[in-house]
């Protein structure tokens, strides 16, 4: 397929918190289709829709007990259907999650397995006898806490978990597993969507020794929560085996012209393991990890970033990202106490869609969107719930896209919302910001429209400058069309010796042929 990939903005639409069109609460695909204007009217290329099949919900969709079915709560398959038909016909292109590493303990191969040791799918999930002790078989932890590893009566062994215990751990040493995991991507793929965004995707190999994670090497989280963050994960993840799943994988997006995103499950270290998975032509097309959805908002760990992913993978791609379902907003995490978040959300997308990559942007994150703070009887993500008030889970994050200031629950359904809907979100609503000239969202279409204007944005190459702290700078392009990106991430006014004329959408910022200065959270683009 062509390499037009390469210069998407990808929109992640997280289903339960989009637009309820029947009043329960959660969020449909009919809803979903109903908005998709405002996702088109933004300027992205391509919709991502986190996990929508049937499942327990136990994670929220994570724990598919259907890969090729539409959880009730969501919809149809008919529905699917039709929001893929109005995407496209908005010139959108869709891609799914596809979880590969696990499934939902009610899927009927985990039934199967669990029946008996020689059951015919007995071999498809990871099964290990006990210590003769009945301890687990070693000392791998799950994400969510506790021991990766629950006891089955029935089978008289543990079977492994990386994440909740009703999240068993699919077997990818087995043929037939691969194989059954590649059909429910065909079945996708044939109904006309044009890729998938691969959840945790160096989660699906284990060791087969089962050999115990030492600790942690180098530097250990200070004032860690759950033990899984000191562990060095050798065994549980990230084996060798991976690339040749994703090579499979790829042969067969390459005979639908669709293309892949993968997500990393690591920190920091995670650009080896992103180069090794997008390098060659022939495993994914582009990878994100969590490097970027840290506290970390400085030059130094974005250069590192950047710099680091194309260093070890300079054939590779990644795919960049700010914000996602998974951890705190950006436009909270990074906003000093008492500074204007709404400057630092201009300043964040600014990078953003600077930066050579792929982007994704989260649903909401076009208006600014704060982090949701939650009361504990609220929480009703598993982590939150077990390690609370440490870590407060995912939640704050979740809470409904808020569509009218003024009506109930932002707009966002008619009934009870499974996640409220407060005052400080439901103020950012897109009826309140659209009208409005300075609002975030009118900075998020600008920019936009100003990537897509500019070749040296979407595909060019990318250099940095060396700049003091706390500016950003780089150039992307050559010659004529080369573009010099300056960002000042800090809330002083600093006067850099960088000349030009600007362009594109500069907040703050004042240039001559010698100089540059920004203030507060400033940024501008000079052309040669």
């Amino acid at each position: 397929m062509a390499e037009d990939w390469k210069a998407h903005v990808i929109y992640q639409i997280y289903p339960r918190s989009f637009q309820d069109d029947r009043g329960d609460g959660i969020g449909t695909l009919a809803g979903i289709t109903r908005r998709l204007p405002h996702v088109a009217g933004l300027g992205v290329d391509a919709i991502w829709i986190s996990p929508f099949f049937t499942s327990p919900q136990a994670d929220m969709g994570y724990d598919i007990s259907d890969h090729c079915g539409v959880d009730p709560i969501f919809g149809t398959l008919q529905d699917f259907d039709a929001l893929v038909a109005r995407a496209h016909a908005l010139g959108l292109k869709v891609i799914i999650d596809q979880v590969p590493s696990h499934t939902s303990d009610r899927h009927a191969w985990f039934m199967d397995s669990r029946q008996s040791r020689t059951a015919a799918k007995a071999d498809w999930y990871v099964w290990a006898d006990a210590k003769p002790d009945g301890t687990a078989p070693n000392n791998w932890l799950s994400v969510f806490g506790g021991p990766a590893w629950t006891w089955d009566s029935r089978r008289r062994q543990y079977y492994m978990h990386s994440f909740l215990p009703s999240q068993p751990q699919l077997n990818f040493h087995n043929p037939a597993v691969v194989d059954a995991v590649l059909d429910a991507m065909a079945f996708w793929l044939d109904r006309g969507i044009d890729g998938f965004r691969l959840d945790s995707i160096n989660y699906p190999f284990h060791d087969v020794q089962l050999r115990d994670n030492p600790p942690k090497r180098g530097e250990v989280p200070q004032n860690w929560a759950n033990p899984y963050d000191v562990q060095d994960h050798l065994h549980d993840k990230t084996q060798p085996q991976v690339v040749g799943f994703l090579q499979r994988v790829r042969k067969l997006l390459d005979r639908h012209s669709a293309f892949s995103v993968g997500e990393v499950g690591e920190g920091m270290g995670a650009n080896r393991i992103m180069g090794e998975y997008t390098r060659g032509g022939d495993r994914l097309h582009m990878a994100y990890s969590f490097e970027m959805l840290g506290n970390d908002f400085t030059p130094a760990h974005i250069r590192k970033c950047v710099e680091g992913f194309f260093a070890q993978a300079p054939d590779g791609w990644p795919s960049w990202a700010f914000s996602n379902h998974d951890v705190i907003r950006h436009a909270t995490r990074w906003t000093p106490p008492g500074a204007d978040s709404d400057a630092v959300a201009r300043l964040a997308a600014a990078v953003l869609l600077s930066l050579k990559g792929s982007v994704c942007l989260y649903q909401g994150e076009e208006l600014g969107q704060t982090q949701t703070e939650l009361a504990f009887e609220e929480i009703l993500d598993p982590p939150g719930l077990k390690f609370w008030p440490d870590y407060k889970g995912r939640d704050g994050c979740r809470t409904p896209m808020v569509w009218e200031a003024a009506a109930p629950h932002g707009g966002f359904t008619t009934g009870t919302p499974w996640l409220p809907v407060k005052p400080p979100q439901a103020a950012r609503a897109v009826d309140r910001q659209a009208a409005d000239p300075t609002s975030v969202l009118a900075f998020y279409r600008e920019m936009l429209a100003f990537r897509r204007a500019t070749p040296a944005l979407r595909t060019g190459d990318i250099a940095f400058r060396d700049t003091p702290d706390p500016v950003l700078a780089f150039t992307r392009g050559t010659g004529a069309g080369a573009v010099t990106c300056a960002f000042n991430l800090g809330p002083s006014p600093v006067t850099l010796p960088l000349g030009g004329p600007l362009a594109g959408p500069h907040r703050s910022a004042t240039a001559s042929p010698e100089t540059l200065t920004l203030g507060p959270w400033g940024f501008a683009w000079l052309a040669p």
